[in-house]
């Protein structure tokens, strides 16, 4: 197999490999309430009035959360067709849902902003480690001119990325204080079971290393 067909096998699995990420970018945690205070049991809000997309994120995060012995209740429950800009319950009969669950901390994902960016994707030529005396054809005009010819028929594109920025956040039930949060950043969902399985294993993922879930 030539150099050419080498390297543009490995651009497209770089290219598909990021089809679909998502990255913490940000994180914080009050580590003294961790430290108080083991939250058994959590209330689960995603805050979208796509209620699809709400009623699959909720039970991802439900079933992580019960895998980790820890008894989750999703809004959506408690809630049916609610948690919408124009038809949401009233602060009083919220927390009053939140408290008959039994619930000790309340999780909340938002979507906070969503974009497009551009990114150029290289041709197959690779300098990344440029040594021309490393390959024979450097050595006359014509051994180079035969080999590198097509490069100048197959340049580089750009192709555009669709972004997500979420926020998750995490709230002591009993105060409603403040005592976790995460911004993330999600690139390219296919759909919005590819777009949470991404996203929870990312949110798992930076609860373990904060030490708020046991790995």
């Amino acid at each position: 197999m030539n150099k050419r067909i080498i390297a543009s096998l490995i651009v497209l699995c770089l290219i598909y490999a990021c089809g679909t990420t998502t990255k913490i970018t940000a994180s914080w945690a009050n580590k003294e309430a961790f430290a108080t205070k083991k939250y058994k049991s959590v209330f689960i809000a995603a805050i979208t009035s796509n209620v699809p997309a709400k009623t699959v994120i909720e039970d991802e995060l439900a079933f992580q959360m019960q895998e980790r012995s820890i008894k989750p209740t999703k809004s959506h429950d408690v809630f049916p067709g609610t948690f919408t800009k124009d038809n949401k319950p009233s602060k009083e009969t919220l927390l009053k849902g939140i408290k008959d669950s039994g619930s000790e901390a309340i999780l909340t994902v938002t979507l906070r902003d969503e974009e497009t960016e551009s990114r150029y994707v290289p041709g197959t030529t690779n300098y990344a480690m440029y040594s021309p005396l490393g390959y024979g054809y450097y050595g006359n005009f014509y051994g180079y001119y035969n080999s590198v010819y097509g490069f100048g028929y197959d340049p580089g594109y750009y192709t555009t990325d669709k972004v997500y920025y979420l926020e998750t956040n995490i709230y002591d039930a009993s105060s409603e204080e403040l005592i976790w949060s995460a911004q993330s950043k999600t690139y390219n969902p296919t759909d919005i079971d590819n777009f949470t399985k991404g996203y929870t294993e990312a949110i798992i993922g930076k609860l373990q290393d904060d030490g708020i879930l046991a790995k």
